[in-house]
């Protein structure tokens, strides 16, 4: 990147690959390019990471009439035949396989480490005590499904002050998965218990008092129990390691729960990101919003808007991963949804009063939740006459079609497996590329 010059001079940044999107598939797609010594440059406004609840999906659930999924890879064929225009649907397993893998292993190579991604999912906690199956969930939170599964003697404790997470509610919507698990409250060190964020709390506990007179409390709280469970606080960064130094002081083995978005564990990957990925060749630009995407035969330009003077980013090839509507890449308007860059054809309901159905909890979802981009096997949007719309331009993540990644417990997979996909196709049309496709 070169520097401005002065107040109002325009930075320009060069890089084969450009990345619209700071959600996790564009984040993802910066670990994979980086994974290849492709040097990216990735610019978003924040994307809805910090929404997230650290979990990372394969496939939970299946349209009616087969309901939640314990055995995930087979159930991908199911989807092939039930859903063949779902994003996983048209990729291979080996491919989704090493998506997860790699990205895993990225995250905790840098502080935040994952349960591998296995051949069952793993039956995790919500933030009100239901569950949910995930395939990989952080290392911190790990002890919980363990606990769970054994049906363990354990805690919850919750927090005075902490808006968003309630160790009673928890345990009532356990008590016929988990019986005899109580529910405590704690007070928490040099903190005024008026209405707590989890951040703050998190950030605290990065210091060794606040750690063991907040482990004090634990061990007071927890009593008997074989097993404490607690909001997701443990520390912002390298919480491996505050978890392990909290877990010494308190005797046993301590898992984390998911508080109600923005949470904790989506914070502790967006600002990973936006310190590792700059050590690995990726030009971030973060909280800038891309206002422009011109794209011409040698490739694409974007244009951004900064207090400090305009900054342009020239790439060979694009990825776009804007999300749907938190992510800005989808706005809804009185004549139907377009596509917020490129005005690219969005396969969506006919009208807009066919945007949802009747009921709330319709067990088919609603229509609008798969509205997005039509993609072709490389992940190139088409445009409206059924062609990719540029041969450099490729999209990945919610952005796009056929997928209601809430509903399926899909979310992840379709960020981090698009993502694989795209960044293998657009490094194909890089000058002298010879990385061989992955998946």
């Amino acid at each position: 990147m070169r520097p401005a010059t002065g107040e109002g001079a325009r930075r320009d940044i060069t890089a084969p690959l450009a990345i619209v999107g700071t959600g996790l598939a564009g984040l993802a797609a910066a670990v994979y390019a980086a994974r290849r010594g492709i040097p990216a440059a990735i610019a978003g406004h924040g994307g809805a990471l910090a929404y997230t609840s650290g979990y990372l999906d394969l496939l939970g659930r299946l349209d009616p009439p087969h309901g939640r999924v314990d055995d995930p890879w087979p159930a991908l064929q199911v989807l092939r035949a039930t859903q063949p225009r779902h994003p996983l649907a048209r990729l291979d397993a080996e491919g989704i396989r090493q998506a997860f893998e790699a990205f895993t292993t990225f995250v905790g190579t840098h502080g935040i480490a994952y349960t591998p991604p296995g051949e069952r999912n793993l039956l995790a906690l919500t933030p009100v005590g239901t569950l949910k199956a995930t395939l990989c969930m952080p290392r911190t939170m790990a002890a919980g499904a363990r606990a769970l599964a054994e049906r363990t003697p354990g805690v919850i404790v919750d927090v005075e002050g902490l808006a968003g997470f309630s160790a009673r509610e928890c345990v009532a919507n356990l008590a016929r998965h988990w019986p005899g698990l109580a529910a405590r409250r704690v007070v928490f060190p040099g903190l005024a218990p008026q209405t707590l964020h989890p951040e703050v709390m998190a950030r605290a506990l990065e210091v060794p008092s606040t750690r063991e007179a907040f482990a004090a409390a634990l061990r007071e709280a927890a009593g008997d129990a074989a097993v404490v469970g607690l909001p997701a606080i443990l520390g912002m960064h390298r919480p491996d390691e505050v978890h392990a130094a909290v877990e010494r002081l308190v005797g046993r083995p301590l898992f984390e729960i998911p508080t109600m978005p923005p949470g904790v564990p989506g914070t502790r990957l967006r600002e990973l990101f936006e310190d590792a990925l700059p050590r690995h060749g990726v030009s971030l630009v973060a909280q800038h919003e891309v206002g422009a995407l011109h794209l011409d035969s040698d490739g694409a330009t974007l244009e951004l808007a900064d207090p400090f003077g305009p900054i342009r980013i020239r790439a060979q090839a694009v990825i776009l991963a804007t999300g749907r509507f938190l992510g800005g890449g989808l706005r809804a308007r009185p004549d139907g949804i377009r596509e917020a860059l490129l005005d690219l054809p969005v396969t969506q309901p006919e009208g807009r009063g066919e945007w949802y159905r009747e009921h709330l909890a319709d067990a088919r979802g609603h229509p609008l939740n798969r509205a997005g981009l039509e993609v072709d096997d490389t992940m190139r949007p088409l445009g409206r006459d059924g062609r990719p719309h540029h041969p450099r331009l490729f999209a990945a993540g919610t952005l796009l079609a056929h997928h209601d990644a809430v509903r399926s417990r899909s979310g992840a997979a379709v960020a981090l497996a698009t993502a694989w996909r795209a960044v293998a196709s657009a490094v194909e049309t890089l000058p002298g590329a010879t990385s061989p496709g992955c998946g």
